[in-house]
């Protein structure tokens, strides 16, 4: 893992995003994530969760500020190195994005095959990958065929099949009933442990207890506050 001195994964400066010339969606943000330790970034609905997300997988670029990740800037990265910083984020989506004609097996397969990995390479870590999170027995399944909660599972799998250094999941509970929303939580929990950083997205408060050591960042119409001293808590030791 490449960070810099500090020990950082990422570090936002006086970072701010508009649409188009619309207002500022999110503004000031200044804050710095360290590896190993488990993120909630909770509001209500439109107070710019999802906007702040694709900064953080870079999907956005922001309107100004500086953004460091893994040692590098961010913004002045050249566009043909983009590519290696995103492969070691991952990122769940809230809409899963499944290929709906692929199987459970072929849509985690995909990003593996994207990179180049050869076929004999890529079986069994995604079949094992698929066995970690429940699935062994719905390799050939097709999207359609699995229940909501599997269908997320199938695309928590997708996004760690590359090994990420920090995972982002967006909702990833939003579709799924209480019962599973727990389980996929201990999911990102058994990451976590594995040092893996963790940033979930949610607007479920009642979620924010489920992870004892969690961190929680706010986000109030498009600024950060910090209940839990997220913004400026030292790195967690991941366990072996």
């Amino acid at each position: 893992m490449s960070l810099n001195a500090d020990g950082e994964i990422i570090h936002f400066d006086n970072v701010g995003l508009r649409y188009g010339t619309d207002r500022e969606v999110l503004s000031d943000l200044s804050f710095t994530l360290y590896p190993g330790n488990f993120y909630f970034l909770t509001g209500a609905s439109g107070a710019g969760k999802t906007s702040l997300l694709k900064l953080l997988y870079l999907a956005q670029r922001p309107s100004r500020g500086m953004i460091r990740m893994f040692g590098a800037d961010a913004i002045t990265l050249p566009r043909s190195r983009l590519p290696a910083l995103r492969r070691r984020i991952g990122v769940v989506f809230q809409d899963f994005r499944l290929v709906p004609h692929l199987s459970a097996f072929d849509n985690v397969a995909l990003p593996l095959r994207v990179s180049g990995i050869a076929e004999r390479d890529l079986e069994k870590p995604v079949a094992d990958i698929l066995e970690w999170v429940g699935l062994a027995g719905r390799l050939d399944a097709r999207p359609a065929t699995l229940s909501g909660g599997e269908q997320q599972r199938v695309a928590i799998a997708r996004a760690l099949i590359g090994r990420p250094e920090m995972l982002v999941a967006d909702e990833p509970t939003g579709n799924v009933d209480p019962e599973m929303a727990v389980k996929l939580l201990r999911l990102f929990e058994a990451l976590n442990r594995q040092g893996t950083t963790i940033v979930v997205a949610t607007h479920d408060v009642h979620l924010l207890q489920k992870v004892p050591d969690s961190l929680i960042m706010r986000l109030d119409k498009g600024r950060l506050s910090d209940p839990t001293g997220a913004l400026r808590y030292p790195p967690r030791r991941a366990t072996p």
